[in-house]
């Protein structure tokens, strides 16, 4: 609605004022405006003088051209008042518009024509601005109605029919009455009157009747057998046994008897009879060993998180109430009520319930004690059935080739351990799912019990032996089952044979190998089919429902099972049976730690699943294990440990370096220590898993004496010479290491402070020199080269860091409880004490459980084996020192006597160097920063000593020789920097500087001080002087002899002289 003013346009928004103070119109102003079509329009010329609107009028009408319009509801409730439709919305709105700002019109008290003119005036006091208002409240109202008419016209046009309907109905039941009427006062006159010939009528009536009742037993006979065959595909055996048992009843009535066309139904329910137990003892059978998919979630697939049977056997249903489906089913269990089928629910849904419904079925045909017979004879096939099931899931989960696969780059001492992942993993798999299928198998007799025990009382049948003895059967077999698992994986009788069979299996890994076929295998045959393949399934499925759709019950259950699973029962039965299962892993006996967890755990939880009124002692459940245990597997493993450290000990490869010592060590060790504490933490796991037994313990410390005895002979045939003789003896530096007094200097340097370190290390130069100076040196005696110092450097490293992993597994058990312990083994050995939780945990630590009585002697191989490790690394260090010596020795000998400055040192120092770099190569990468700091320390102290004392086998030395003396000095200087560091042979080098000032000056520098300046002691001094005279003393001319022969005796008369002066 458009309006002709508005604020914000020109006159600044603001009207002039008028005459009547309240804006009314002026009598100029009244005569010139014009209403047209309901609208107030004023004169061109001053269109802005139009009269004011009232504010909350202005803004009234302003909410109201927001608005969406009138089809929205006002008030609550408002659209339930004039219907649903649009035009209800519509009335709806305009009613509450009129009610919200024309309410006066509604009232009764309204004048029309007061209204009328009130739109017409403009003034404050009219209502001439709300005009338009008026006006689109009056066309909404038209609209709205026209809207609610157009919507409800049909629904007036079809009242009228219905009405014109509703009367006829009316007129017909009025005629219909009286029809009625008519023919009850006939029926009431006719039956007034008698008639001798309705007894005849009465006669043929009763054999008519007698003909209908037997057609209707023949139609609900024709009729049983769809409905048989109906309940028997729905589960409700209850049901289905009723109505065959009707229909028997029906058929075998003497009114029937003759009838011939009753025959061939008559021998099909007989059949039936047979066909329904056979159902009934499938089923059951498919419930009992777990066949059944419903059976699923009574047992639990193996996971590495499973660990324990009480962690993987619970149903997912009830882990908020812990509670075992066995025992909520045996606390509702009434045998002594009546069972009735419930078809609203599948009846396989709850295993136990649908046994209890077989066996109640089976026991309203009478077959209950045949139902018993045939569980047993057909327990062992079903349960070994399971076994081998199980097997063969276990080995298409882990495939053999990757398991042969896992093990060939192994020897064959690491392949008997048998301590891979894979391995473990496929036996506690194995283990695991296996023990789980037994659990639940047990489970189900033990319903099965109970439920035909219930029956008994309640028919007060005698419970004969035949009836109670299906549970401990079972445990008969379980437990044969058992025996015969562990005795499969833990007993290696033939060595030869399993090793055999493993080359054989990898052999037939190799594909470009020719394998001749087995002739007398079998490529195919029908029994051998995958029974889980899901093609097979879907079309054993489409088959079963057209044969269902054509013939109901001409194949049962039964029969088609047959022609898949006889084949296969009987060459369990007669062959597999006989020959065991498949070995999914070498046997051997350190699977104890997997086997043991699982057997254990499953026989304690065999304990709740027995039967109190069953033959079976609860307390001897374990007994055949322990028997097993104690008897087979205690002399298995005491051969075995010592095998095995018999193939490590006497093995070309035992002292030669690991190849994987990063990953055990921080310095190299020989691969026999690394196999040593493998099998050593081997066998303390597995001692973790058995009760504690000292002479097992004892076993370890024996073979670790004897490993010491193969690495002491083996470090003696590394340190043994031939002599002239023939005679086998010790090399120098092993010789000097026995019970001499440089023995125990240098042990003092190695074992001692480092406060009185330099002296030691003087005192160990001097003893060297001189022995190396009185005694001729043998080349044969030095061990130390590259191949010899490399394994006496194995060897300490290896005696060292296998002490340190063996104090790791030193645990002492208190001597009380060990003496209880030993006493109680004495009376029984009971392993299955043992509860499966207190195994051993695969995150604890290793350890080897001693008594104070049993572990000195642990300590004491510890201790030799300390001490062999320091006796290798002492003779390495003698032996490097009397190398370098030897060395020396053949640089000193012979003439230094050039005609010409050398530039290059000899060769003998040149080789020197060579091998104490490679010394250093072998010691940096072989040896601990510490004893590579014991092995390098003091070897410049060692060759600036020996230059000097040895310089008195030098024949003669002019200024040539001393130069290249000078230069060997400063090459072996500058190279043994590399070794030790911060060395200086300052002292020789000094020594021969002497020498070329010459004797005079010798001699003045000895005459002052006593010689103190030149660090030299007198015989040092002599040696220099003998030496500054030798060129002269080797001189041909015999004068120049003799004067050099004078005035080097006057020179060492001096020297002596000041030497010994006040």
């Amino acid at each position: 609605m458009a309006y002709p003013y508005q604020n914000g346009e020109p006159n600044g928004g603001r009207r002039a004022r008028r005459a009547g103070g309240y804006g009314g119109l002026t009598g100029q102003e009244a005569d010139s405006a014009v209403i047209q079509n309901g609208n107030v329009n004023y004169p061109s010329q001053d269109p802005y003088n139009a009269p004011p609107v009232p504010t909350w009028r202005r803004e009234a009408r302003e909410a109201r051209n927001r608005n969406e319009g009138y089809d929205r509801p006002r008030f609550a409730g408002g659209s339930e008042r004039y219907g649903n439709g649009p035009g209800s919305r519509q009335i709806e709105g305009v009613v509450q518009h009129i009610f919200e700002q024309w309410d006066f019109l509604a009232g009764d008290d309204c004048v029309p024509v007061h209204v009328a003119l009130q739109l017409m005036d403009y003034s404050s006091l009219g209502r001439g601005n709300d005009y338009e208002d008026f006006r689109r409240t009056s066309e909404a109202l038209h609209i709205a109605l026209k809207t609610i008419v157009n919507e409800n016209h049909q629904g007036f046009n079809s009242s009228i029919g219905t009405f014109h309907k509703i009367q006829a109905s009316i007129q017909t039941s009025q005629e219909r009455v009286r029809a009625l009427k008519s023919t009850l006062s006939e029926a009431k006159l006719n039956l007034t009157v008698a008639k001798p010939e309705l007894k005849g009528l009465s006669v043929a009536s009763q054999n008519y009747d007698e003909m209908l009742h037997i057609f209707s037993q023949i139609e609900k006979i024709q009729a049983m057998p769809e409905q048989l065959d109906a309940c028997i595909s729905d589960k409700q055996f209850l049901t289905a046994v009723d109505i065959l048992q009707n229909a028997l009843r029906l058929i075998r009535n003497p009114s029937l008897e003759d009838l011939g066309a009753l025959t061939d139904l008559r021998s099909y329910l007989s059949n039936q009879e047979t066909s329904l137990t056979d159902i009934l003892l499938e089923e059951l059978h498919d419930h009992l060993y777990l066949k059944s998919p419903y059976c699923q979630t009574r047992w639990k697939p193996y996971t590495p998180a499973s660990g324990d049977l009480l962690k993987s056997d619970i149903d997912v249903a009830n882990m908020t109430t812990g509670i075992r489906p066995l025992y909520r089913f045996l606390t509702g269990l009434n045998a002594q009520g009546s069972l009735v089928d419930d078809s609203s629910r599948n009846p396989e849904e709850n295993n136990f319930e649908y046994m209890h419904i077989i066996l109640e079925a089976l026991n309203k045909m009478g077959r209950l004690d045949l139902a018993v017979e045939r569980m047993e004879q057909r327990l062992p096939i079903e349960l070994f059935t399971v076994v081998e099931k199980t097997n063969q899931e276990v080995d298409h989960r882990h495939p053999s080739h990757l398991r042969a696969n896992q093990g060939t780059d192994r020897t064959t001492y690491l392949s008997f351990l048998g301590k891979t992942e894979i391995n473990d993993l496929v036996l506690n798999d194995l283990l695991y799912t296996l023990y789980s299928k037994f659990e639940a198998i047990a489970e189900g007799h033990r319903a099965v019990h109970e439920v035909i025990a219930g029956i008994a009382e309640r028919e007060n049948i005698r419970k004969t032996a035949a009836l109670i003895r299906g549970f401990k059967e079972l445990w008969k077999l379980l437990q044969s089952e058992m025996r015969s698992l562990l005795h499969d994986y833990l007993a290696t009788d033939g060595n030869n044979a399993l090793y055999t069979h493993r080359d054989s299996a990898n052999l037939s890994l190799n594909i470009f190998s020719k394998n001749p076929r087995d002739k007398q295998k079998r490529v195919f045959k029908l029994g051998e089919l995958d029974k889980k393949s899901t093609i097979l399934n879907q079309e054993q499925e489409e088959l079963d429902k057209i044969l269902q759709a054509s013939v109901p019950g001409l194949v049962n259950k039964s029969q088609r099972r047959s022609v898949v699973t006889n084949a296969t029962d009987r060459r369990l039965t007669y062959e597999a049976r006989g020959a065991g299962h498949q070995l999914l892993v070498d046997p051997n006996v350190f699977n104890i730690g997997v086997l043991l967890p699982p057997s254990l755990s499953f026989l304690q939880r065999l304990k709740d699943v027995v039967p109190p009124d069953s033959d079976i002692a609860v307390s001897t459940l374990t007994s055949f294990l322990d028997d097993f245990l104690v008897n087979v597997f205690n002399p298995q493993l005491d051969d075995t440990i010592t095998e095995l450290c018999t193939q490590v000990f006497m093995d070309a490869s035992s002292f030669q370096q690991d190849p994987q010592w990063p990953e055990r060590s921080k310095m190299p060790i020989f691969r026999g220590a690394s196999r040593l504490l493998q099998l050593v933490k081997a066998f303390c796991r597995l001692l973790d898993n058995i009760p504690q037994n000292q002479a097992l313990s004892q076993l370890i410390v024996s073979q670790l004496e004897a490993y010491h005895r193969t690495c002491a002979s083996w470090y003696r045939s590394m340190v043994m010479r031939s002599d002239s003789e023939g005679n086998n003896r010790l090399k120098l530096a092993a010789a000097k290491m026995e019970g001499s007094d440089l023995a125990e200097v240098v042990r003092s340097i190695w074992e001692g402070d480092s406060t009185d370190k330099d002296r030691l290390m003087q005192e160990e130069v001097r003893t060297i020199t001189t022995q190396t100076t009185e005694q001729p040196f043998d080349p044969l005696d030095i061990i130390s080269d590259r191949r010899s110092g490399t394994a006496l450097c194995l060897l300490y490293s290896s005696m060292q860091w296998l002490v340190s992993q063996l104090r790791d597994l030193r645990d002492i058990t208190k001597t009380g409880k060990y003496a209880q312990a030993v006493e109680q083994d004495q009376k029984e050995n009971r392993w299955t004490m043992i509860s499966a939780a207190n195994m051993r945990d695969d995150d604890r630590p290793v350890k080897l459980s001693m008594t104070e009585e049993t572990v000195v002697p642990f300590d004491n191989v510890l201790a030799l084996f300390r001490e062999l490790a320091t006796t290798a690394l002492l003779t390495l260090h003698m032996d490097i020192r009397y190398g370098i010596n030897f060395m020396m020795g053949q640089v000193v000998e012979g003439s230094f006597l050039l005609t010409q400055p050398a530039t290059e040192p000899d060769s003998s120092i040149l080789r020197l160097n060579g091998d104490l770099l490679a010394f250093d190569d072998t010691m940096t990468s072989h040896l601990p920063k510490k004893e590579y700091g014991f092995m390098t320390s003091g070897l410049g102290l060692l060759l600036d000593t020996f230059l000097i004392n040895s310089a008195k086998n030098i024949k003669v030395m002019n200024q040539n020789g001393c130069g290249r003396m000078q230069l060997n000095i400063l090459v072996l200087q500058q190279n043994l920097k590399s070794v030790e560091s911060d060395v200086m042979l300052k002292k020789s080098a000094q020594f021969f500087e002497y020498f070329q000032d010459g004797p005079k000056s010798i001699v003045d520098k000895a005459q002052k001080k006593k010689g103190s300046d030149m660090d030299l002691n007198e015989e040092e001094i002599k040696i220099l002087i003998e030496l500054c005279y030798s060129e002269a003393l080797n001189s041909p001319q015999r004068d120049v002899a003799a004067q050099a022969k004078r005035a080097m005796q006057e020179d060492l008369l001096m020297i002596t002289e000041s030497m010994w002066s006040s």
